[in-house]
């Protein structure tokens, strides 16, 4: 059965780049319109919402750091006003700045909380209550296996994911009774733009872990984002799905 989202208004947070950029023209190929942020790289942002169009679906970008509530409400505002209501959100936005933990300053532990976690809440609590008046939505956050299991020098960002998977779940408990299905993708080693710079000893490593024995594609998370957003998972709520080749079992 083909995945549908025809006439669907998605947005989608940190569209920009990485596995966003994925997302983005993923949904677009399955029939959705498409909103996406940016705080910075404004030329990415347009780049991709020119994808979107070429895929037949409208596309929508917005200037919206995820970690402050106002530009997350104004985000959402902006495109309820454009297309009527936000029918997919899907949580994306993430930055790392790793550090061993007697290293790691209140810098970089506030940066990604505010960006990992807050501004997925920030989100959620934007669209939230549209959804629920009108009965239906599909929210989808991405965490990381990280968020399971920690990570060596990834404090912040684990601990990040991790509340996010509790964010989640929270969310599937509290809007499940009116129609909203709330569940979460998390994406092992994805090879992005950003993976290409990492030492070869980290990528090795991965390697070692993943079953399948090859790094993943933006594009598999995409494809499982796409699943989750579609009537295909109306029953599906409250989960976590990895996509990582079987790098991390629990």
């Amino acid at each position: 059965m083909k995945i549908d989202l025809t006439g669907k208004n998605a947005i989608v947070t940190g569209g920009s780049m990485g596995i966003g950029n994925s997302i983005c023209l993923a949904l677009a190929r399955c029939g959705a319109n498409v909103a996406l942020n940016y705080r910075k790289h404004e030329a990415e942002a347009a780049a991709v919402a020119e994808k979107v169009k070429g895929a037949g679906t409208k596309a929508l970008v917005v200037q919206a750091d995820v970690a402050s509530f106002a530009d997350a409400q104004a985000m959402v505002d902006k495109v309820t006003k454009e297309w009527g209501q936000v029918d997919v959100l899907v949580c994306n936005a993430g930055v790392n700045k790793d550090g061993m933990i007697w290293k790691m300053t209140e810098e970089q532990w506030d940066s990604v909380i505010a960006i990992n976690l807050k501004g997925y809440f920030n989100y959620i609590r934007a669209v939230a209550p549209q959804m629920k008046e009108r009965a239906s939505g599909k929210i989808v956050t991405i965490t990381s296996i990280n968020g399971k299991r920690g990570k060596l020098g990834q404090a912040n960002y684990a601990a990040s994911k991790a509340g996010i998977i509790g964010l989640t779940k929270t969310c599937a408990r509290d809007l499940g009774k009116f129609g909203i299905n709330c569940n979460a993708v998390a994406p092992g080693l994805i090879e992005t733009d950003m993976m290409a710079s990492a030492p070869q000893a980290v990528k090795d490593l991965a390697l070692s872990e993943i079953l399948l024995g090859r790094l993943g594609q933006p594009e598999e998370v995409a494809n499982v984002v796409c699943f989750l957003a579609s009537d295909l998972a109306r029953h599906v709520t409250g989960q976590v799905l990895n996509v990582d080749g079987g790098q991390f079992l629990g």
